[in-house]
């Protein structure tokens, strides 16, 4: 893999962005966790963190006590240099995650406007949400908090015109052809399709992020009694 085309820009007086486009793509976003893979890989003296998102990835750095380094210049020329070397395959090891989704009902409350908007029956809309090809392309928003996608265009929705002051913990829902799915009671403003019964930000865990960059999603509807019982099952009560 290779890191062909990319800007290096200002976000602040401590930290980098490395922009490989500014369209949403499966490509794209393969080559931001690639590059911060690599970055995190050789350790560059100064780097405090590194964070991929959908078509950039932000490397915040602060001087080095001893040396004063790296500054803006020094830092995107040890970058430039990196990057000519290639890029690691980070889809060769990508973890498939299924997630059981109960559409509609109590769980989804959106389901039947989205299939009003789209022309289709719900049935339709839960088979396309469910198509395989989803992969996560970042945490952000909160902890734990994916942003999935690439959806078909079909769910090319904006976000809705008022959004929820509060939406329950495990809510799936989408926009603009992206998929979430919220790890607590957060307020949001997207379609909320269905549920899942999974938590997917647990301190208790050794890793407390259940989705990372990269895995692969595969969305598999449940009815509300297997709903009920997985909950018992992740949360000790019925959610």
């Amino acid at each position: 893999m290779t890191a062909a085309n990319f800007k290096l820009r200002h976000q602040g007086d401590r930290c980098l962005s490395i922009d490989f486009g500014d369209v949403i793509l499966a490509e794209t976003g393969l080559t931001c966790l690639a590059a911060a893979d690599k970055i995190r890989e050789v350790q560059l003296v100064g780097v405090t963190d590194v964070v991929p998102s959908y078509t950039a990835v932000a490397v915040h750095y602060g001087p080095d006590p001893q040396t004063g380094l790296p500054t803006f210049d020094s830092l995107s020329e040890q970058l430039i240099g990196l990057f000519k070397t290639g890029l690691p395959r980070t889809d060769l090891n990508a973890r498939t995650i299924d997630i059981p989704v109960c559409y509609g009902g109590e769980h989804g409350p959106d389901l039947s406007a989205v299939a009003q908007t789209t022309g289709l029956t719900e049935q339709q809309v839960v088979a396309l949400h469910c198509a395989p090809g989803s992969m996560v392309f970042m945490l952000g928003f909160a902890p734990g908090h994916p942003y999935i996608g690439i959806h078909d265009p079909l769910f090319a929705l904006p976000r809705r015109d008022v959004p929820r002051t509060v939406v329950p913990s495990g809510s799936v829902a989408i926009a603009n052809r992206q998929s979430t799915i919220y790890p607590t009671r957060l307020p949001g403003g997207w379609h909320i399709l269905g549920a899942t019964p999974l938590k997917l930000f647990d301190l208790t865990r050794t890793q407390p992020t259940l989705l990372m960059p990269g895995d692969h999603i595969r969305f598999v509807p449940i009815s509300p009694d297997e709903f009920d019982r997985l909950s018992v099952q992740a949360h000790g009560v019925v959610s």
